[in-house]
C-alpha cells in the first residue's frame, strides 16, 4: 500500500490509547513493544508471506521471528494464520505445517495458537505468522535509533530471498532467459539463509549497534528508507560497496529487475558506532558471516542517498508498495 494512504488511514487509527504501550504503529519500525511491568518488554511483530508458493510456513516462521530479533529479543511463540486457496488438497497443508514445525524446531519458538482456514478467491496459499518475545525494557533496540555519524552494514548481499523464491518458483520462466540449472540450483539455497535471529541477538548481546532491521519487502533500499524514517536521519550508502551475488546478478539480467529493491529477508542492515567497528567484525567473525560496510548516517531529514552508476537515488518516504518480486509475479502468474 502507498505510504500516504498508510499515513492517512492507518497510523492514525490505532484504537485506544494505554500506558503499556512503549512502541506502537509506526513508520520505518517493524515491532510492538509492550510494557510487562518493571524492566521487562513484550515485543512482537505480524508479517505474511504472499510472494511465494513453496516454503512459505518455513519463510513466514523465519520473517516474523527476524522481526522480533533485530529489536535485540529472542523470539519465544508464534501465531501462525493459514490462509488456503479455493482448490487445496490435503498436500498442501501438510507442507505448509510441516514447515511450520520445522522452522519453529530450528528457532526454538513454540506454536500457541493460530487459525486455519481457505480464502474465497484467492489463487495460492497465505501464511501470516504472529511472533512475541520477551526482554528487558532497557535493552530492547528499534529500527528508530540510528545515530549521525553511525557506519551503516549490510549482511550476505542484496536480494536473498527473493533470488531464492525466483529460482523456486520462477524456475521455468529463468531456463526459457537462458539461466542455467546449476546457476537455479545454487540460488536455491539461499533459502537457507533467511534468518537473521543469530547475527541479530549476538549484535545486540556484544553491544555493537544502535539500529537493526531486517530488508524485507522493497529489499535493501526499502529498508534503509525504513531506517532514514525511523531515526529521522539521512542515509548515504554507495551500491558499488553493497554486495550482489553472481546469481542475484544474472537472475536480474534475465528477468529485469533492480537487485536493491528485491525482497531481502536474511539481509540484516544495521547501523554501528565507528569506535564499535571491532564488535561488529568480532560477531561476525564468530559466526562466519559475510558482510559489508555500506554508507554513513548524517544529520538531516529522513532521506536515502544511493550512489549508483546513473547518478543518486534519491528516496525521501520508505515505498511499501515498491517490490520488484511483485512486479514478477504481475509479469509472470502463476499459481499453486
Amino acid at each position: 500500500m502507498p505510504g500516504d494512504l498508510l499515513r492517512k488511514y492507518v497510523f492514525r487509527r490505532t484504537g485506544s490509547r494505554r500506558d503499556d504501550v512503549l512502541v506502537g504503529p509506526r513508520e520505518g519500525v517493524d515491532v510492538s513493544v509492550m510494557s510487562a511491568g518493571d524492566n521487562i518488554a513484550i515485543v512482537a511483530h505480524c508479517d505474511p508471506i504472499v510472494g511465494a508458493l513453496r516454503r512459505i510456513g518455513w519463510l513466514a516462521v523465519n520473517i516474523a521471528c527476524n522481526d522480533v530479533a533485530t529489536a535485540g529479543v529472542r523470539p519465544r511463540w508464534i501465531l501462525p494464520t493459514i490462509l488456503l486457496p479455493e482448490r487445496w488438497d490435503e498436500r498442501m497443508i501438510d507442507e505448509i505445517t510441516k514447515d511450520i514445525d520445522n522452522a519453529s524446531k530450528e528457532l526454538d519458538v513454540a506454536v500457541v495458537g493460530g487459525h486455519t482456514g481457505y480464502a474465497v478467491g484467492s489463487l495460492r496459499p497465505i501464511v501470516v505468522v504472529t511472533a512475541i518475545g520477551i526482554g528487558l525494557r532497557s535493552e530492547v533496540i528499534t529500527s528508530a535509533g540510528a545515530r549521525v555519524g553511525d557506519s551503516v552494514y549490510i549482511t550476505k548481499g542484496a536480494g536473498i530471498e527473493g533470488t531464492a523464491i525466483l529460482a523456486s518458483d520462477f524456475r521455468d520462466v529463468l531456463l526459457e532467459k537462458g539461466v542455467s540449472e546449476e546457476l537455479i540450483r545454487r540460488a536455491e539455497t539461499f533459502m537457507d539463509e533467511i534468518s537473521v535471529v543469530k547475527e541479530a541477538l549476538a549484535l545486540s548481546e556484544a553491544k555493537a549497534v544502535t539500529a537493526m532491521h531486517d530488508a524485507t519487502r522493497g529489499g535493501v533500499a526499502e529498508a534503509l528508507a525504513e531506517l532514514a524514517a525511523a531515526s529521522n536521519k539521512t542515509i548515504e550508502v554507495w551500491e558499488d560497496r553493497i554486495p550482489i551475488r553472481p546469481e542475484t546478478k544474472a537472475f536480474a539480467e534475465a528477468l529485469g529487475f533492480d537487485p536493491l529493491w528485491m525482497i531481502s529477508s536474511g539481509t540484516l542492515v544495521f547501523t554501528v558506532p565507528k569506535e564499535r567497528a571491532g564488535r561488529v567484525r568480532e560477531v561476525m567473525n564468530r559466526l562466519g558471516i559475510k558482510y559489508a560496510e555500506i554508507g554513513e548516517v548524517r544529520e538531516g531529514g529522513a532521506e536515502v542517498l544511493i550512489h549508483r552508476d546513473r547518478g543518486v537515488e534519491r528516496i525521501k518516504n520508505p515505498q511499501p508498495e515498491r517490490d520488484e518480486l511483485a512486479r514478477l509475479w504481475e509479469i509472470y502468474p502463476r499459481v499453486s
